[in-house]
């Protein structure tokens, strides 16, 4: 095997002017399991509606899916960029998550507003995310949980207004 094959990624000493970098990195961590488990589900109910909402819920789901989706990737790599790994453990992602599934098969009101409260769950540890990073001088990751808690709170607002309905 190619001594290239070998090699194990590990932390490494990022010497931006953050403090305690490994307190940021946790906080993304932990966003960055609630946002794939947010994901699978978004998309589990996405395939699964049934209704006169089908339509709404199935294009509003795949928006956010795909928002998510691409988000996964812009927090795992702001954790790198801190000098720290990213989660690789599926358990891991699944325990450090606070999404949560409903027991037996949701209607379609019932999705949207599981949904909601998921996104709002999200938003606000994001907002606990920003000042973790404000108060250890990382403008970078404040903006970047900032512009998640937005996408959060209006993806609520939308499944909030569709299970009203």
């Amino acid at each position: 095997m190619s001594e290239a094959l070998k090699i194990i990624p590990t932390d490494t000493d990022v010497k931006t002017g953050i403090r305690d970098s490994e307190a940021i990195a946790k906080g993304l961590a932990d966003i960055l399991s609630d946002t794939y488990s947010l994901l699978l589900k978004t998309h589990a109910y996405h395939w699964n509606v049934e209704g006169p909402l089908f339509y709404a819920m199935h294009n509003l789901t795949e928006e956010q899916y795909g928002d998510m989706f691409e988000a996964t990737d812009v927090l795992a790599e702001r954790i790198r960029a801190l000098g720290h790994l990213a989660p690789m453990k599926i358990a891991d992602i699944v325990e450090t998550s606070v999404i949560t599934d409903l027991d037996g098969t949701p209607s379609a009101g019932d999705m949207a507003s599981d949904l909601a409260g998921d996104h709002e769950r999200v938003a606000h540890r994001l907002r606990a995310l920003i000042e973790i990073a404000e108060a250890r001088k990382d403008a970078v990751t404040a903006d970047l949980a900032t512009a998640r808690a937005a996408f959060h709170e209006k993806a609520a607002w939308m499944l909030r207004s569709i299970a009203a309905a």
